[in-house]
């Protein structure tokens, strides 16, 4: 799977502001650009796609930024994709030949699992982990 380099930039951005986010508070362009190691003049145009996706909501002035439009429990990383790379999730084409049926199955069957796990991975699990209980002796 080849994830582009726009697609890791919006995930990276969106786990940022999860990470961040109280439902109030932006958080600067300046402050993500620099904490994700992203050109601010690329993750402008990520969060205008975000935004035009009504995932992310901007906010003007001078203690204006961005922050997410829902809780980070409700964003699934399927919808960060839809909304800047929707290709990644489009069914594959029937292949043609003898072959083709059992590779487009394959094909359909990973595109499926990938879809699902997507749909079910949220802004908040990847932002807060669960780590590994330490046991100490």
């Amino acid at each position: 799977m080849r994830v582009s380099q726009k697609l890791e930039y919006a995930c990276r951005a969106a786990i940022q502001l999860a990470k961040h986010y109280d439902g109030e508070s932006p958080l600067r362009l300046d402050d993500l650009a620099s904490r994700e190691h992203v050109p601010a003049t690329f993750l402008v145009q990520i969060l205008s796609d975000l935004k035009q996706a009504n995932l992310v909501i901007s906010r003007r002035g001078k203690s204006g930024g961005y922050l997410l439009s829902a809780a980070p429990a409700d964003i699934s990383l399927a919808r960060i994709i839809e909304a800047v790379d929707p290709q990644l999730l489009e069914e594959p084409a029937v292949s043609e030949g003898e072959s083709g049926e059992a590779l487009h199955q394959i094909w359909q069957g990973l595109t499926s699992t990938l879809s699902e796990k997507l749909q079910s991975t949220t802004l908040d699990q990847l932002a807060h982990p669960q780590e590994e209980p330490m046991w100490f002796i």
